[in-house]
């Protein structure tokens, strides 16, 4: 699998604003879901208003970035049309920069075209659940991983998707999170990592630089319990490629399944699979629950880089 050739410099918002760059310490992402039917938070931020006064409390609490969504991603959610979602997120973005000119925004979004209208409303990054993948043509797609399965250095030719062409357009960031249609796996390792590696070659085919390209790798997403606990007992695999890695295993129902616990009953879930994911060398996490999920955060750090405590 293609890495960097060498440590990206850190990634760049294409309107100028400083981002934390991943290292020192572990970053974190708050998440404002403005959707009616999100598993966790759904309906909870109903006015622009409302989400600005999250997004301040987020930030108070130690938000690094804060990421916007306008579509559920739950199993069984209702898929939304793209003008439904730029409906949703496109008040929230503007509202938010307005009273946040330097905070980090991300759209969460794997349609390019309100990726395209988010970054260009304020938006910094691209956090798109689909890896790039949406819109390639499924033959494309598993001629592109049987190649790859038998082995070599050739490759089919892949096309410029809809969502690598606006990504590399509006030179932003864009975080790819390993995701699939349906959990059919062999090995359950080399089909992730095959994967990504082809999330990563259709970055490279539309020319976005590596510095720019976060991973995620996709707690909930096409994967069942087992695959889920496998994903964070070695994450280290997917850190090991040599981009930035993002976490997002928030209230979600694995945490709920092993621990017997509804969505509001897992916060501790959220926090143990938070220090294990940094002890494996996540960058970033994203969580709904900043303020309690911070300290977790610090925690991990401390123990990690063994720092001197500070109050």
């Amino acid at each position: 699998m293609s890495t960097p050739a060498s440590a990206p410099t850190a990634w760049q918002s294409p309107h100028g604003r400083a981002l934390p760059a991943p290292g020192e310490r572990t970053l974190i992402m708050g998440i404002l879901n403005v959707t009616p039917d999100s598993f966790s938070d759904g309906n909870q931020l109903p006015t622009p208003q409302a989400v600005v006064d999250r997004a301040g409390q987020m930030v108070v609490e130690g938000a690094d970035v804060l990421d916007i969504g306008g579509e559920s991603t739950r199993p069984g959610a209702a898929r939304v049309a793209a003008e439904e979602e730029l409906a949703r997120v496109l008040p929230a973005i503007a509202a938010v920069r307005a009273a946040f000119p330097a905070v980090p925004l991300s759209i969460d979004s794997y349609k390019a075209e309100v990726a395209v209208a988010a970054i260009r409303a304020g938006a910094d990054i691209v956090n798109d659940i689909s890896a790039l993948v949406h819109g390639l043509p499924h033959d494309e797609r598993e001629r592109w991983l049987a190649a790859a399965r038998i082995g070599g250095a050739t490759r089919p030719e892949l096309p410029v998707t809809p969502m690598a062409a606006a990504v590399a357009e509006l030179r932003c960031p864009a975080i790819l999170m390993h995701n699939r249609s349906d959990r059919n796996y062999g090995d359950f390792w080399s089909d992730v990592l095959l994967d990504l590696e082809l999330d990563l070659a259709l970055a490279a085919a539309a020319k976005i630089p590596a510095y720019q390209l976060w991973l995620d790798p996709g707690f909930g997403f096409g994967k069942d319990v087992p695959h889920n606990l496998a994903v964070l007992r070695e994450l280290g695999r997917i850190v090991a490629l040599g981009y930035p890695v993002l976490l997002g295993t928030s209230r979600k129902s694995t945490i709920g399944k092993v621990l017997d616990a509804t969505v509001d009953n897992r916060l501790d879930g959220t926090g143990a699979t938070l220090v294990w994911g940094i002890q494996q060398g996540a960058a970033m996490v994203r969580v709904h629950d900043v303020a309690a999920m911070r300290r977790y955060v610090r925690m991990a750090d401390a123990i990690r880089a063994g720092l001197e405590f500070r109050s």
